[in-house]
C-alpha cells in the first residue's frame, strides 16, 4: 500500500512540475515597422589593412548563395587621391573583396576615417591624440569644407574606374572620438553646416544611385543624429543615418536616435561593433547569445541595416589561424558566430519588421547582461518569420500567436552543439492551417520560425484586397529602398507582399 501512495504521490509531484513548467505569450500583430535592407561586416584583417586578394572569408561570407548570406560590405576610403601613397590604407586593397560583394549582388560602401591631412587643421591624417601631434585635434579646416565632397567623388570615380559602382559614402567614422590614428573631429554642428552648404557637390549625376551615409558616432546618440534631420536641407541629403553601439545598447540609444530618421523616410544603418572582442580564447556560445540579442534588439530600434566590424578574427565570423584562441580556429573556416548571423543575414533581409507583443521589454541590462528571453517577428512574402532567443538555463515554453493562418514552416535552431553544424533545420509539425503555434525554446538556443502562410485563409484574401490601397515603398532590384523609384523596381505592400513595376 505504501508503495502504491509512494507512486502516486511521485506521479502528482512529476504533473505538478510538468504544469509549472514557465510559460510565455508571443503575439505577431499585423502592423509593419521598417524593411530591412541586410547584413554585413567591414573589409579589415587587423588593424584596418584590407584583405587586398586574399579574400577568401568574404567568399564564404556573402552572396545569397553562401552559407552565411551577408549583403553589405564597409570599406575605408583611406585620406589619399591616388589609392596608393598612404601606407596600408590605400583604396586598392578592397578592391577583390568589394567586386566579389558586386558580383553576388551585394551592397558596397565607403567610409573615411580621414580626409586628406592637407585639408585638416593639423595638415595630417591622425586624429591629432597623441605625442607627435602635440595633443593639437584634428579637424576638417572651414576653408576646405568645399572640397570635401569633391574628394569622395574622386574615390567614386577610382572605384568605377576599376570596376566596383560604390552604393554609398558616409562623411565620417566616429566623428565624436578623439584618437591617435586616422581620425577627424567635427561636432554636431559642424556636419549641419558641411552637409547643408555642400553636400549638394556629391556627384549623383555621375555616379546615379550613390547615397549619403549621415557621420558614424562611436554611440548612437540623439545629438548627431536629430540636428541634421531637422534641418530641411540636410534631410534632402542624407539618406542613411549611420551610427555605432559602442558603450550604447540599441534600445536605450539607438532607437530614440532613430524617431526622426525614421519618420522622414531615411535607413537606419548600425555601421560598427564588435561584441565580446577581449576574449582571450574563442567567445562561449553565452557570448554568441549576447551577439544574438545585440541583432535582435537593433531590429527592434528600427535598424534597417547592421554592419558588424571584423568579418575575419577569432572573435567574428571567420577564424584567423593563430593557434592561441583554440584549434578551432582556422583561417578562414566559419565559427559559430557567423551562423548565428545567418539566422538573421538569410532570412530577415528584405523583410518587413511586423510589431509583437513583447517589443517593449527586450531590452538587456546597462551592463549588456543576457535577457531571459526575446523575440522578434517578419513578413517576407509569403512567409511569416519569428526569432527567438532563450538565455535561460532551461527549456521555455510560448504560445505563438499568428497574424495569418499557416499550413506548413520550417525551423532553424543553434543551441552551441559544434557536432550540430551550429544551425540544424527542420520541418515545424502543423496538422491543419492555424494562426496558433506552441514552441518549446530548448535551454541557452537562438530559434528561427519560418510560417508559410495559408492562402487560402478568407482573412488574408481581404487583407490582400486592402493592400492594394495601402501604402508602398520601392526597392531597386539589390533591395536598397529608392525614394523617388523609376525604372524596373520592386513594389512592396503594406501586407508583405511584393512585385516588379515600371516607374515612370
Amino acid at each position: 500500500m505504501k508503495k502504491i501512495i509512494t507512486t502516486v504521490l511521485v506521479l502528482f509531484v512529476a504533473i505538478g512540475i510538468q504544469a509549472a513548467k514557465p510559460r510565455t505569450s508571443l503575439i505577431v500583430y499585423n502592423t509593419h515597422k521598417q524593411t530591412v535592407t541586410g547584413f554585413g561586416g567591414a573589409c579589415c584583417d587587423g588593424a584596418m589593412k584590407p584583405f587586398g586578394d586574399d579574400n577568401a572569408c568574404v567568399g564564404r561570407l556573402f552572396g545569397p548563395r553562401s552559407k552565411i548570406g551577408l549583403n553589405i560590405l564597409r570599406m575605408e576610403i583611406s585620406p589619399s587621391f591616388t589609392g596608393d601613397n598612404w601606407g596600408d590604407y590605400d583604396w586598392n586593397g578592397s578592391l577583390p573583396s568589394a567586386r566579389t560583394v558586386k558580383n553576388r549582388g551585394g551592397i558596397v560602401f565607403g567610409t573615411p576615417w580621414s580626409p586628406p591631412g592637407e585639408y585638416k587643421t593639423n595638415g595630417t591624417a591622425q586624429g591629432g591624440n597623441s605625442d607627435d601631434q602635440g595633443n593639437q585635434r584634428g579637424k576638417l579646416r572651414t576653408d576646405c569644407y568645399d572640397k570635401f565632397f569633391p574628394w569622395l567623388n574622386t574615390y567614386l570615380q577610382w572605384m568605377k574606374d576599376h570596376g566596383v559602382a560604390v552604393d554609398a559614402v558616409s562623411i565620417q567614422n566616429e566623428p565624436d572620438w578623439w584618437v591617435n590614428y586616422s581620425g577627424c573631429l567635427y561636432d554636431p554642428q559642424d556636419l549641419v553646416t558641411l552637409v547643408k552648404n555642400y553636400a549638394w557637390m556629391l556627384d549623383r549625376e555621375t555616379f546615379p544611385g550613390v547615397r549619403l551615409i549621415s557621420g558614424e558616432p562611436l554611440g548612437f546618440t540623439q545629438n548627431y543624429t536629430d540636428p541634421l534631420m531637422q534641418d530641411p536641407t540636410c534631410r534632402e541629403q542624407v539618406d542613411i543615418v549611420a551610427g555605432h553601439l559602442y558603450g550604447h545598447l540599441p534600445l536605450k540609444y539607438m532607437k530614440p536616435a532613430g524617431v526622426l530618421p525614421l519618420k522622414y523616410g531615411k535607413e537606419l544603418w548600425m555601421t560598427e561593433h564588435s561584441v565580446t572582442d577581449n576574449t582571450g580564447a574563442l567567445p562561449t556560445w553565452k557570448d554568441n547569445l549576447i551577439f544574438a540579442e545585440e541583432l535582435n534588439e537593433c531590429m527592434l530600434a528600427g535598424c534597417t541595416g547592421y554592419i558588424y566590424w571584423y568579418l575575419r578574427a577569432h572573435w567574428a565570423f571567420c577564424g584567423t589561424g593563430e593557434t592561441k584562441y583554440g584549434a578551432a580556429n582556422k583561417k578562414d573556416e566559419l565559427l559559430p558566430r557567423a551562423f548565428v548571423m545567418s539566422h538573421f543575414s538569410k532570412n530577415v533581409t528584405g523583410s518587413t519588421r511586423l510589431a509583437t507583443s513583447k517589443d517593449e521589454d527586450a531590452g538587456r541590462t546597462e551592463e549588456g547582461i543576457l535577457q531571459n528571453e526575446q523575440f522578434s517577428a517578419y513578413i517576407k512574402g509569403d512567409s511569416i518569420i519569428v526569432m527567438a532567443i532563450n538565455a535561460r538555463e532551461d527549456t521555455r515554453n510560448v504560445k505563438i500567436t499568428l497574424p495569418y493562418n499557416v499550413k506548413s514552416g520550417t525551423l532553424w535552431l543553434s543551441t552551441g552543439n559544434e557536432s550540430e553544424n551550429l544551425c540544424q533545420k527542420s520541418s515545424l509539425d502543423i496538422a491543419e492551417s492555424t494562426n496558433f503555434y506552441p514552441y518549446e525554446m530548448p535551454a541557452q538556443s537562438l530559434s528561427t520560425l519560418i510560417f508559410m502562410i495559408d492562402k487560402g485563409s478568407t482573412a488574408i484574401e481581404e487583407v490582400k484586397q486592402s493592400a492594394a490601397d495601402g501604402p508602398k515603398t520601392y526597392y531597386d532590384l539589390h533591395g536598397r529602398r529608392l525614394d523617388v523609384p523609376r525604372g524596373l523596381c520592386i513594389e512592396k505592400r503594406s501586407d508583405g507582399t511584393s512585385r516588379k513595376v515600371v516607374m515612370k
